[in-house]
């Protein structure tokens, strides 16, 4: 009788999970109508779209899973919550995609460079931006204590803080980003995206505790993301001095004919790597 009533239970979160899923998906193509998402992965093979798209798509699957995961209150009662919370994060989600379209790659329009253009290093950002608010929208919607209000404070905070990400990465670059994205310099857009996704893992990690009050989520955001800002730069000379050495990370992203995506790939990877090395620390 145990068996059969978990096998019921997990049917029904499955069942749930997937709804959601779905109402994501609707939701994409309604915040998004200009785009003819058949139409771009099918006819027109455009790949800065599919880096974009599935960007979202792991975004939406962090949102379930921050819904999902988590105490049992009783099968019913975490249903009727998955829902709610849920809903509010996929619109959350394609509200943050449509803020940091306009804030953060704010000299060009995002919707001319993926769709018109086919940017795949835009591409990777937008994808890259999804990601990041999955994780913080997970943390804002996990856990006790917290409530709608306390969901949408935390994603505002993300919001904010990813915006500062994007300031604080171009000070380290000896270039301008926007200026490389702009040119379809793919190599550029990866090494960003790296670091949105460490910043939006640390908030994640900072937020995913049980409510207790503001002020100490606030002590362990601002600690995690402090330690991230912190350790955005030195991931960036370790890349350059000791993973890649004998070789100038900025030459072989934007000084050759052809930008070295393997050393991007490198250098995103040292900054989430980091970003999982800091939230197992603290």
């Amino acid at each position: 009788m145990e068996f059969v009533d978990a096998l019921l239970s997990t049917l029904t979160y499955l069942v749930s999970s997937f709804i959601l899923f779905a109402i994501g998906i609707l939701a994409y193509r309604f915040f998004h109508k200009k785009i003819g998402i058949q139409h771009e992965l099918v006819e027109r093979d455009n790949l800065a779209f599919s880096f974009a798209y599935i960007g979202y798509f792991v975004g939406l699957v962090l949102v379930v899973g921050g819904a999902l995961i988590g105490e049992s209150k009783g099968i019913w009662v975490d249903v009727i919550n998955m829902f709610i919370y849920g809903i509010l994060g996929v619109v959350l989600l394609n509200l943050a995609i449509k803020i940091n379209d306009i804030v953060i790659l704010n000299r060009f329009k995002i919707y001319d460079e993926i769709i018109s253009q086919k940017n795949i290093g835009t591409g990777i950002i937008e994808g890259a931006n999804a990601v990041a608010t999955g994780l913080i929208l997970m943390g804002s919607i996990y856990g006790e204590g917290g409530g709608v209000v306390t969901a949408i404070v935390f994603w505002i905070v993300g919001q904010f803080l990813m915006i500062l990400t994007s300031y604080i990465y171009n000070l380290i670059t000896p270039y301008d980003v926007h200026e490389y994205i702009e040119k379809n310099n793919v190599a550029v857009g990866i090494g960003f995206a790296g670091a949105f996704i460490a910043i939006g893992n640390l908030i994640r990690q900072g937020l995913m505790v049980d409510f207790e009050s503001w002020l100490i989520t606030a002590e362990n955001v601002g600690f995690d993301v402090a330690l991230g800002f912190i350790f955005l730069p030195i991931a960036r000379l370790v890349t350059d001095k000791l993973i890649l050495p004998g070789q100038n990370l900025t030459n072989e992203l934007i000084n050759q004919q052809k930008p070295n995506i393997g050393a991007a790939v490198v250098e995103a990877f040292a900054y989430i790597a980091g970003s999982v090395l800091i939230s197992w620390s603290v």
